[in-house]
């Protein structure tokens, strides 16, 4: 008998860190996250061959070529998303030290960038460079979501370099950034005039936040007016899904329902009409739209609960961006009543495995695909890898998490 009782309080032991695991609450998983974002240095720069840290450009000696000490460092829309998502979880938990991450991480970018701008004025490979997309307004990648964040940054510290820098965006995106000739927001590289689904969120992240900011509907029937133009070319009825772009001069959309660029496309909805004013004349419209994705993304939801690189594509990887995109979607939009409470259980099946799973003991996000362009073949998306706590995931789930947790306090 007493032989019983060890073996039982053995296993027991044994198993309790994968039992304490699946308890952990919704609450200790973000701060997971966010904890060890703030573990990362967000203002240092390291030399790209001797490895010498610097805190700032003064510190670099004349001719030396640096790179940031870590990616979440950049001015990339992924780190656009992830301010502004740390701001969300600062005021929710009243936490205090994620909101001054946002609010470092923007006022570095200003401290520094006029280093960059006068060494490499001229480089379309804008991107390579340190701070490059603050200042060379080339696509939507460059001040969309990096200028929503400003946005939301400028109202905790009025600086009138944030202001100028929302007003360059503004006009940018209002009126410089190539289109069709229905006005839909293309791209000019690297394809000339191509429309991406990408670009609901480049444009109306900024667009949403401009509307809430100024109290201006120009803004928000801007941004109304760019998804349903995205709708018209990229949705596929017979799928419920997005493709991943359209082609002008082929008349003809890509080969790929890529799963992050349709979660751009529902979460950049449900910003929007959880923002624009309840009797605006498009919001209606807007929120059948969010209600068809919804459907549709229903429909290639695995067993686990994830979604695919490839939504049509069983035999593609899960993929934890786009699954977080779906669920915090869905739960922002049974939190604000614009679709039927039972559509909380996607949503829920959705964050269970992100939770369990995805989010690892010391916080970082798993199985978020990288960066990834468009392409006519297949291959590519099936083979995009997926990095090691990606930066393009960790404003997703952060986001998400604060939703779902609203959802269930519900």
């Amino acid at each position: 008998m007493k032989l019983k009782l060890i073996l039982f309080s053995l296993s027991f032991l044994l198993t309790f860190p994968a039992f304490a695991q699946q308890k952990r609450t919704d609450e200790e998983a973000v701060r997971a996250v966010a904890d060890n974002i703030l573990k990362q240095p967000v203002t240092q720069f390291v030399g790209v061959k001797d490895g010498k840290i610097y805190n700032s450009t003064r510190e670099i000696p004349k001719g030396t070529d640096v790179k940031f000490k870590s990616p979440l460092t950049e001015w990339h829309y992924s780190n656009g998303v992830l301010d502004m998502a740390m701001i969300t979880l600062g005021k929710y938990l009243n936490e205090p030290k994620y909101i001054d991450y946002a609010k470092r991480h923007v006022e570095f970018g200003f401290a520094n960038y006029k280093y960059f701008k006068n060494t490499f004025r001229n480089d379309r490979r804008h991107w390579h460079w340190p701070f490059g997309q603050l200042w060379n307004f080339k696509e939507l990648d460059d001040c969309g979501a990096m200028g929503a964040a400003v946005i939301n940054v400028y109202q905790l510290d009025k600086r009138k370099e944030y202001a100028d820098y929302i007003d360059s965006a503004a006009y940018h995106i209002m009126y410089r950034q190539d289109r069709l000739q229905d006005g839909t927001l293309s791209r000019t590289f690297p394809r000339n005039m191509t429309v991406w689904a990408d670009d609901a969120y480049m444009a109306t992240s900024f667009l949403t936040q401009m509307g809430k900011f100024t109290g201006d509907n120009k803004y928000f029937d801007e941004a109304a007016k760019q998804l349903i133009l995205i709708d018209k070319y990229l949705w596929n009825a017979e799928k419920g899904l997005y493709y991943h772009c359209y082609y002008s001069d082929l008349k003809r959309n890509g080969v790929a329902f890529w799963g992050r660029a349709n979660g751009w496309i529902v979460l950049s909805l449900a910003d929007l009409i959880e923002a624009m004013p309840e009797n605006h004349t498009q919001r209606a419209e807007l929120i059948k739209l969010l209600d068809k994705q919804i459907v549709g993304a229903s429909r290639h939801q695995n067993a686990n609960g994830m979604w695919n690189q490839l939504l049509d594509r069983p035999d593609s990887y899960d993929e934890s961006s786009v699954t977080a995109m779906y669920v915090y979607s869905i739960a922002k939009a049974v939190n604000n009543k614009w679709v039927d409470d039972s559509y909380a259980s996607i949503a829920r099946r959705g964050w269970d495995v992100l939770k369990n799973q995805e989010i690892t003991e010391d916080g970082r996000f798993t199985n978020v695909c990288v960066g990834t362009g468009i392409s006519n073949d297949l291959p590519f998306y099936f083979n995009r890898p997926v990095g090691d706590n990606e930066k393009h995931g960790l404003g997703l789930i952060i986001d998400t998490a604060v939703e779902i947790m609203k959802m269930n306090k519900k």
